[in-house]
């Protein structure tokens, strides 16, 4: 089944924006939304992984947990999600500082 996905980057090569723009509406520069389905989505977010060099990406996606959605990062991000006790959170580093458990 179909459903609601939404994708920021920033920085990644122009040959990727114009590769998602196939399946997702790019709403503004650099964030995308669609409804696809799951396997479209992870071959989307295959190809962002693939293709993101220097830039970073973020995914949110539904999902059966408490929250109702899921995250994926790639790049290198400032902010990392963490699971603590099956809850994503947010955790900010500051540049230079690593931070524990990412997802």
């Amino acid at each position: 089944m179909a459903s609601m996905t939404v994708l920021a980057t920033t920085a990644v090569p122009d040959h990727l924006r114009g590769a998602l723009t196939r399946w997702l509406l790019e709403v503004t520069p650099e964030l995308y939304v669609g409804t696809v389905s799951a396997r479209v989505r992870d071959e989307l977010w295959a190809s962002v992984t693939a293709c993101v060099g220097n830039g970073t990406a973020v995914l949110a996606y539904p999902s059966n947990n408490e929250q109702g959605f899921e995250l994926r990062t790639a790049g290198k991000q400032r902010r990392t999600p963490l699971d603590f006790d099956g809850l994503t959170l947010v955790a900010f580093r500051k540049e230079g500082q690593e931070t524990a458990n990412p997802l």
